[in-house]
């Protein structure tokens, strides 16, 4: 990481590295955690983006995949009866991925599974907590990738 001294800010570059750091970790953690259910990181990934339905289009784009990759990952989650799709209403061409009760418990289950994660955010303050998350806030749009569903 940088030799940034106390006082001293780092270089965007270090900060980068720092936050790509700490995305490797939790993304690790997160995996782990969705191993031990049964399920890899992009199923994980897949069931915690269909809290609310969600066209499969819409759902690759969320992962960053190609559409023909989704239909492989929602056929797992729902052999699992974890998640479920069904035919919109004003379109049935278009499939609607929607998460289950189960679902729903088995994500809660990895977020508790999560521990290196929890851990590190509990070791935080409260001042540094609402700093970190305002800070999140901040640079998070600026980073998202547009839906590429969208126009």
């Amino acid at each position: 990481m940088g030799t940034t001294g106390i006082g001293t800010a780092p270089t965007t570059a270090e900060l980068m590295e720092t936050v790509a750091a700490v995305g490797t970790a939790y993304f690790q953690d997160f995996a782990a955690a969705a191993a031990k259910h049964g399920l890899n990181s992009s199923q994980a990934k897949a069931l915690k983006s269909v809290l609310e339905p969600v066209p499969m289009r819409a759902l690759a784009g969320r992962l960053g995949c190609d559409a023909s990759n989704v239909t492989g990952i929602v056929d797992r989650l729902e052999a699992l009866g974890l998640a479920h799709r069904e035919a919109a209403a004003a379109d049935r061409r278009v499939k609607i991925v929607t998460i289950t009760d189960e679902g729903r418990s088995v994500l809660e289950r990895i977020r508790l599974d999560m521990t290196r994660a929890q851990a590190a955010f509990d070791s935080l303050d409260e001042p540094q907590r609402i700093m970190l998350d305002r800070l999140c806030r901040q640079v998070l749009p600026l980073l998202a990738v547009q839906d590429r569903t969208t126009p």
